[in-house]
């Protein structure tokens, strides 16, 4: 059934259209935008969405997230990183089972929806359990199959993640990449395996990088270089690949990096935050023309997949940490969140922005609430007043996945009740 949704206030993040608009109706027809305008008149056969004196918005794009990794929300507090990953998450991942993914990533998937996430590009275990559980609730996702040299195989990795790309290169919903856990965990002989054969099935390539202190120490040892940047301009200047984190960069290595137009820079200043990380010189990356997009990591660090609190922490962060105000404007947050991300995933030209004849990936956010009146600022309170649970209605692929925050999947506590008995199962 096409939705017409009516009356409402737009924030497209197009270009070719103003920040904000009032009045505005949006025609959906299967699973694109087919109309932007005012006073659309219904055919009678459309779904009618009230949208008075809400917003509509682009659905949020977390480009950074280990989804199934919600059951270790809050596990592990009070370590930083390396003794965190080694010493507490690994141990306990060592015992997930195929079954225990599957549920995991299906409540981090109500997650999403309920907190307006439509896409999210993910990097973790067994991957074809999560993509059961995305399919179910109706989420965009990009995932794969990582290599990482102390426990895999890099020639059977490569076989799975072939096998992985043939069982879904026909979905609308998924798209393969090649994931990398980092430099410090591969060998140089086994990345450049790797590389080979993301750039033979033509597929993007996700890593972490530079995430803490240790990790540059141990990039420099490994692959005898004097930066973790030499590594990138020596492997990865032809890919088109996602940098995770990107902390531990200096000026200089920045500006190198923003000579690359395929290379974009995932930002996750809350689990950054919150493992003792650091921050990322994010202002500085958008000086040098760096796309920098969002993610919010695993819950096991990231807490949660609340995109708007990750715009908030991304634009505050950068105000205090370089003592200026007039730095990261809520609007240049809401496009890394949005459009920024589209471009990192290679789907700007699907998603990220409300235009006609583009996926209909978007939100209706509810401004009725305590923490968002009055408002005087539609952007600016978007970016630092409103959260997840402002969201009342999720549209993916032209398919309402909530609607006045009832969900069209599988019952909540269901789920809930699964996840609980997996991570007590663990801890035992």
């Amino acid at each position: 059934m096409d939705i017409l949704i009516k009356n409402t206030y737009l924030i497209s993040i197009s270009e070719k259209r103003e920040k904000i608009e009032k009045n505005v109706d949006i025609l959906i027809s299967g699973d694109k935008i087919k109309k932007i305008g005012r006073n659309i008149k219904s055919t009678g056969k459309e779904k009618i969405i009230d949208a008075t004196n809400k917003i509509v918005m682009p659905g949020l794009i977390n480009t950074h997230s280990h989804i199934a990794m919600s059951i270790f929300r809050e596990t592990v507090d009070g370590y930083n990183m390396q003794q965190w990953l080694e010493e507490k998450i690994w141990p306990m991942e060592e015992k997930l089972m195929p079954k225990d993914i599957y549920y995991a990533t299906y409540l981090s998937a109500i997650e999403m929806v309920r907190s307006g996430c439509t896409t999210i590009n993910d990097m973790y275990y067994m991957a074809e359990e999560s993509i059961k559980a995305v399919e179910e609730v109706g989420v965009r996702l990009q995932t794969t199959r990582t290599l990482m040299s102390a426990t895999d195989d890099s020639e059977e990795r490569m076989e799975q993640l072939k096998k992985l790309v043939e069982e879904n290169k026909e979905k609308d919903l998924i798209t393969i990449n090649a994931g990398i856990h980092g430099l410090y965990t591969t060998k140089e002989e086994d990345l450049k395996k790797y590389l080979e054969f993301a750039k033979k099935e033509g597929l993007r390539v996700n890593m972490h990088f530079c995430e803490n202190s240790q990790e540059v120490e141990d990039i420099k040892k490994a692959y005898k270089v004097k930066s973790p940047v030499d590594v990138i301009e020596k492997y990865f200047t032809e890919y088109n690949t996602i940098l995770a984190h990107s902390v531990k960069l200096t000026d200089e290595e920045i500006k190198r990096l923003g000579k690359y137009k395929n290379i974009s820079v995932s930002h996750c200043p809350v689990s950054n935050l919150k493992l003792g990380c650091g921050i990322a010189k994010i202002q500085k990356m958008v000086e040098e023309n760096i796309n920098v997009s969002l993610g919010t990591d695993g819950q096991g660090s990231g807490s949660n997949l609340d995109m708007f609190e990750t715009m908030k922490y991304t634009a505050l962060l950068q105000k205090g940490v370089n003592e200026d105000a007039v730095y990261m404007p809520a609007y240049e947050a809401m496009k890394m969140a949005t459009i920024n991300g589209a471009k990192a995933l290679g789907l700007e030209n699907e998603i990220g922005s409300i235009e006609e004849n583009k996926k209909a990936d978007l939100i209706i956010i509810d401004m009725e609430s305590e923490q968002m009146q009055p408002v005087n600022d539609i952007i600016s309170d978007i970016v630092y007043n409103a959260k997840g649970s402002n969201v009342e209605t999720t549209i993916i692929n032209g398919n309402i996945v909530m609607e006045n925050r009832n969900l069209k999947c599988k019952e909540e506590i269901f789920i809930y009740n699964k996840c609980k008995e997996i991570i007590n199962r663990i801890k035992e």
